[in-house]
């Protein structure tokens, strides 16, 4: 991608110490920080729309097992390699355009005891540092819609994946009834959002040589899970731990925003499988 978009995107993401952050907001949900698990950091922990359960969704159609070498393309802060890593036994190396949640990501994949099965690495999605045909499956969770490069995002898939390989996606797309409103938690404005409708994405995969074998709508799942998300932090406030520490002060107006972007299909989300 330019220079000037990532910036952009990095920016929109970056958050100066956020694993000190995170560890603060443990220690005031009464969490010790020195004994943490998976299921401590689950709040803020995937940073996608329905949480874990929409990851052991998708790593079930993908039928993971422990033999498998994972890439994570948009790794984040590390919640869906310590979920893969731990529910599957699987090796995951995440890759991330922002540097300081790569090193939230180390930092508590150390804390809960994964780091001989998980390493990060810091790079653009649409030029993997990585050799041909290495990966058994390479995954990723909403992080198309900040790639304008889309030929090339899927190309450099196909390219890391091994012959028969996987790529695993659950992504946001464009819906057919009127442009986003931003905020939202990938975008602030325009600028650094690029969806593309079901069909588009359809064909980009084909084009790329990718063979569709799963294809899931599942826009009203994540409609319930937004309503009530919205409905909970109206009632009660937003909590101690959760995704509002990623976003900063501006979250609840993303949430309310994806909210409406959902019910008024404005956009659309998608569980995709597709075989090399």
């Amino acid at each position: 991608m330019s220079k000037d978009i990532n910036e952009a995107i990095q920016t929109h993401y970056a958050h100066p110490d956020i694993g000190d952050v995170i560890l603060s907001a443990l220690e005031k949900a009464g969490k010790d920080i020195n004994r943490l698990s998976l299921d401590d950091l689950a709040p803020v922990d995937e940073f996608h729309i329905r949480g874990r359960a929409a990851t052991l969704e998708l790593a079930q159609a993908v039928g993971l097992s422990t033999n498998c070498h994972v890439l994570d393309v948009g790794s984040g802060i590390g919640g869906t390699s310590r979920c893969l890593a731990k529910e599957f036994g699987c090796r995951v190396t995440g890759i991330d355009l922002t540097e300081e949640y790569c090193r939230a990501a180390r930092m508590l994949s150390a804390k809960v005891g994964f780091t001989e099965r998980i390493d990060y690495r810091q790079g653009d999605a649409t030029q993997l540092p990585f050799q041909d045909d290495t990966f058994d499956v390479v995954w990723t969770e909403h992080v198309a819609m900040n790639i304008s490069d889309k030929p090339r995002l899927y190309g450099e898939m196909y390219r890391v994946l091994k012959p028969g390989g996987t790529v695993a996606i659950y992504d946001i797309l464009a819906g057919t009834s009127g442009p986003v409103l931003f905020p939202v938690p990938w975008a602030r404005t325009p600028e650094t959002s690029f969806l593309v409708q079901p069909s588009e994405l359809r064909d980009l995969l084909e084009q790329a040589g990718f063979e569709i074998s799963g294809w899931s709508d599942t826009t009203e799942a994540a409609c319930e899970w937004f309503t009530a998300l919205v409905t909970k932090i109206q009632q009660e406030g937003l909590p101690p731990l959760g995704f509002h520490l990623l976003m900063g002060p501006e979250f609840q107006q993303m949430a309310q925003n994806q909210g409406r972007n959902l019910k008024e299909g404005r956009i659309v989300l998608a569980q995709v499988v597709a075989r090399k």
